[in-house]
């Protein structure tokens, strides 16, 4: 107990160790878990095998990184040795396919997460590639549990853009033993502590594995073989899928493969506020590890330095989404307390100059509140919270979001906070009571000449589809924030992302886009994105039925890679100058 009390302390103030040289540093002769991952080894709490290591470590288990290994020998792979529990597999941060591909499937030639910026690091299909590797060389034949986000959007059977396919769970694919899904700290601790009691780990909530035997008490999600013959099982599927989602109201789910099955459990618990400041509140380096910073620069980094989580989960469940399925439908925040921590740890570091990047999450301006009813009862099985109208039931309100904003900013040493996660503006709009408050106060204080936000497309058909609110709360916003920007003796603008090529955007509706865009806020924006179908999102079920899966109506979906990319080129060609008002 003594031995792991002094590592622990100084393992607290360093990175994970990658190398054997660590591992004697602290004394370990072999570790109870291994992650490998697609990433370069980031200690941050936005990297989850750093937090998921870090948690390990404090509940007494020793935790190494194997980052980015080279796939063509043992070398890397077998660079700490062999776990005494468990191999944790992750593609990353990222999907391996999006990192790796344009939505036109052109091979990607940076990668953020890779030192020196060349998109030569990652595999495709990276999660499998990695579980392969560790079979061929590992002859201990320890479990290997995946996770990670790439895990995560592919434990059933889903929708594959790539191979314009249906593929079956990854699990299958992967052949590992267990399936992490969601935000994974109270599922990996959970199963480490079983896998160190030599206790079964089947009824674990947040997990996926296979069986040949079926649990009587779960849901029956059609097969394999349906969902890849019949479409219609295929939304059937996706339905049942998303309203077993929530942990309170969430069953079980079985998908038959063959003679065999897939076990989904129920999803596992969320942290509440207590337990979500716990994991933000572990040591981390908010750095790039030595040994890879050595080999390039790492351009991730300085997205995530200096820059705090909030709160995690969407409500908002945008159509094209992968928050909802990854995160979750429901919003957990930390306390402002533990924020003022995090700050102050942040303030130690050699490179923070009084800047925070981002205070925010998936959604920068749903912190501190959330539906009672859903909090109790779970999330509703056929109604949203805020499409296509905020939910009654939801009582919006920015009054804490404002108090945390102002005691962060009034830390002695921090010269600027600026909140650069997307929010929704017609969540700003709905509250009546704090709303132009927390407008004014991002407007004076938290961002430096432009905000951002998201409203995607203009025209009503598709945002439907998309699961976004009507242009004409667009319009109501533009005008409020330039009408506060011009009380404030501020000249601030607006920036926009836009999605084309959504199921149902066709080429006369990107036309009717790029009018409406010159008449509603003036300007053709920067970001515009071609629409990439993620796995098992509601947009990339209408991609690939053509069909809205809400009505069964059919839905024109535009499929062919150049007339995608005509989309895109019309809005740019001949782009006008905003008069920026």
């Amino acid at each position: 107990m003594i031995y792991f009390f002094i590592s622990f302390i100084i393992l607290a103030s360093m990175f994970l160790p990658i190398t054997k040289e660590e591992l004697k540093k602290l004394g370990w002769k072999n570790l109870d878990i291994i992650f490998v991952t697609g990433d370069a080894y980031i200690d941050s709490p936005y990297i989850g095998v750093a937090l998921l290591g870090k948690l390990l470590v404090k509940n007494g288990f020793k935790v190494g990184i194997i980052s980015q290994p080279d796939l063509k020998s043992s070398h890397d792979i077998l660079r700490l040795g062999t776990p005494r529990l468990f191999w944790g597999v992750t593609a990353g941060s990222i999907d391996s396919m999006v990192a790796n591909y344009t939505p036109l499937k052109k091979r990607r030639k940076s990668d953020d997460f890779t030192p020196g910026g060349k998109n030569n690091r990652r595999p495709d299909r990276a999660t499998i590639r990695y579980v392969n590797l560790i079979k061929q060389y590992d002859k201990t034949k320890k479990p290997i549990v995946i996770g990670g986000i790439e895990a995560s959007l592919r434990r059933i059977a889903h929708y594959d853009y790539w191979d314009d396919s249906i593929r079956r769970s990854i699990l299958f694919d992967s052949k590992a033993d267990i399936l992490v899904y969601g935000m994974g700290e109270k599922t990996i601790l959970e199963l480490a502590k079983r896998f160190a009691k030599n206790d079964d780990y089947k009824d674990v909530r947040g997990i996926c594995y296979i069986s040949k035997e079926t649990i009587h008490d779960f849901t029956k999600l059609p097969s394999f073989e349906q969902v890849t013959t019949n479409k219609n099982h295929f939304i059937e599927m996706m339905k049942i899928f998303y309203e077993n989602q929530d942990p309170v109201n969430a069953n079980g789910l079985i998908q038959q493969y063959d003679s065999r099955l897939l076990i989904h459990n129920p999803p596992q618990w969320l942290p509440n506020e207590k337990e979500l400041d716990s994991y933000y509140e572990l040591d981390f380096e908010y750095d790039v590890h030595p040994y890879l910073k050595k080999q390039g620069e790492v351009k991730a980094i300085h997205t995530i330095k200096n820059s705090i989580t909030i709160n995690r989960g969407c409500f908002g469940e945008c159509n094209f989404c992968a928050i909802a399925v990854h995160q979750g439908t429901r919003v957990v925040s930390r306390s402002i307390p533990s924020i003022i921590k995090e700050v102050e740890r942040l303030k130690k570091t050699p490179y923070f100059k009084g800047i925070i990047n981002d205070l925010g999450g998936p959604t920068a301006n749903m912190y501190g509140y959330e539906c009672d009813k859903k909090q109790k009862f779970g999330k509703c099985k056929h109604k949203r919270c805020i499409f296509p109208d905020v939910c009654d039931k939801m009582t919006i309100s920015h009054e804490k979001l404002i108090t945390l904003m102002r005691k962060v900013r009034e830390i002695d040493g921090v010269k600027r906070v600026f909140i650069q996660s997307g929010l929704r503006y017609d969540l700003i709009l709905k509250d009546k009571l704090f709303g132009d408050k927390y407008l004014e106060e991002l407007i004076r204080y938290h961002i430096s000449g432009q905000l951002k936000i998201a409203p995607e497309h203009l025209e009503n058909d598709v945002l439907a589809l998309m699961g976004k609110p009507s242009n004409k709360i667009l319009g109501e916003f533009v005008k409020k924030f330039y009408a506060k920007n011009r009380e404030l003796g501020k000249k601030q603008f607006l920036t926009y992302y836009i999605i084309v090529a959504h199921p149902g955007c066709s080429f006369a509706n990107t036309k009717k886009l790029k009018n409406k865009l010159l008449s509603t806020i003036r300007t053709i924006p920067e970001q515009i994105q071609i629409f990439t179908p993620l796995p098992l999102t509601w947009s990339s079920v209408m991609y690939y039925t053509e069909k809205d899966p809400f009505t069964g109506k059919k839905i024109y979906v535009e499929k062919n890679l150049k007339k995608k990319a005509q989309q895109k080129n019309y809005l740019l060609m001949n782009k006008q100058k905003s008069n920026q008002r």
